[in-house]
């Protein structure tokens, strides 16, 4: 299949599960691939090495990214992160600048970097990872879930932003999904239930597509049968 053909398409956390499996889904679209990690990824595409959560070495990597395959059509914003099991009162500094940084900041850093070229080329696509779980506070996940919750309210502002511009942000909420870490911490769960990330990719790809053109600032459930 050839739909995104000569697209360039950015990963982000492209070293885990959802990530490999986003990249995999996009390549077999005809796509070039850029990846960014904390780690190299040798899977014969482009990876670039760098820190989310600082805004230089993100501003960097996406402009190695861009001299290196062209601009950036397509925005993933897969990276992202888990801890639970603290009470808000006992949250440390730590775990809330972890997963803050992680998850939010993450989503910041890759809009100052990449918005601007997708203004100057006539649009493009954003993809971000929220969660099921930043739509409502759960007791022991307080961080967690406002770190996603901050997740969603980017990605309505971003689309009341940018929607004019051709430029469309959405973000995907899942439940869990079948990842092998997540069975390990799990091993007594139904694995059936759990959203696969190769049908979680599926989901990143139709936000991605030209028949989601007309969508801006969904927040899209994803929960499989969990």
């Amino acid at each position: 299949m050839t739909e995104f053909a000569d697209k360039v398409v950015l990963v982000t956390g492209a070293a885990g599960a959802l990530g490999q499996a986003v990249v995999e889904h996009f390549a077999a679209r005809g796509a070039k691939l850029a990846q960014l990690d904390v780690v190299e990824i040798d899977n014969g595409h482009y990876c670039a090495v760098c820190d989310l959560t600082d805004t230089r070495s993100t501003a960097s990597a996406v402009a190695d990214v861009v001299a290196e395959l062209g601009a950036i059509d397509v925005l993933a914003n897969i990276a992202g992160g888990f801890k639970m099991g603290e009470s808000v009162h006992e949250t440390t500094a730590e775990t809330w600048d972890f997963l803050m940084g992680l998850n939010a900041e993450s989503v910041l850093n890759m809009a100052r970097a990449v918005v601007p070229q997708m203004l100057t080329q006539g649009g493009g696509k954003i993809v971000n990872i929220g969660a099921g779980a930043g739509l409502s506070g759960i007791a022991q996940m307080g961080a967690y879930s406002a770190s996603k919750s901050v997740v969603i309210r980017l990605t309505e502002a971003m689309a009341s932003e940018l929607r004019t511009q051709n430029i469309n942000v959405n973000c995907i909420l899942p439940s869990v999904i079948d990842t092998p870490r997540n069975r390990a911490d799990m091993p007594e769960a139904d694995f059936s239930k759990w959203v696969t990330p190769a049908a979680m990719a599926e989901v990143v790809g139709f936000l991605a597509s030209g028949a989601a053109t007309p969508i801006h600032g969904a927040a899209v459930p994803v929960t499989g049968l969990s």
